[in-house]
């Protein structure tokens, strides 16, 4: 492989290492999700997320966009109630250059290998969705985001990311279904 081409596969690379989105669920094997219809925020618990408030709304829309369109409605006095929580993180990653770096004349073919390191940082955010028993206040089911953050002022980038992050988590729910 020629030396543009690999560079070429290293910038895809970490272009396309942003927009990845890791998804993971956990829930209490002893519920059956099949009692739970309705839904609330819990405001409380999404108070102290530490993001924006206009991220929170984003995040939150999204949600009850998604809750809905699995057949639970929004009530007052909820069977489940849905909390959020956020983290942020420094990614780094380190890429071995092994073609050398001062490539000509040379008496070593290649020049100096010890020296061709790429090295890549990037924010990474956690999105933590968390669905309590409203009657018990007992954790029942958690699915967790970490991807990318984007930011940039694209607002409609900005909404169409936060979007697939919660449908990529809430796809996960309810667990019940995704095990048959």
């Amino acid at each position: 492989m020629n030396l543009l081409k690999f560079f070429s596969v290293i910038a895809l690379l970490l272009l396309t290492s942003c927009n990845i989105v890791r998804v993971v669920s956990d829930y209490d094997k002893a519920t059956n999700f099949d009692n739970y219809t309705t839904f609330a925020f819990f405001k409380p618990g999404i108070d102290k997320a530490k993001i924006s408030d206009l991220d929170k709304k984003r995040i939150l829309r999204a949600i009850q966009d998604n809750l809905m369109a699995k057949g639970m409605n929004k009530n007052s006095s909820p069977d489940i109630l849905v909390s959020i929580f956020t983290k942020e993180s420094q990614r780094v990653d380190i890429y071995q250059n092994n073609f050398g770096g001062a490539w000509g004349w040379n008496p070593y073919w290649g020049g100096n290998f010890n020296n061709n390191r790429m090295i890549s940082s990037n924010t990474e955010g956690s999105l933590f969705i968390d669905l309590i028993d409203a009657k018990t206040k007992e954790l029942i089911w958690q699915g967790v985001s970490h991807s990318g953050i984007y930011n940039g002022n694209d607002i409609e980038k900005r909404e169409e990311k936060i979007r697939l992050i919660v449908s990529k988590i809430l796809a996960q729910y309810p667990p019940n279904a995704n095990n048959k």
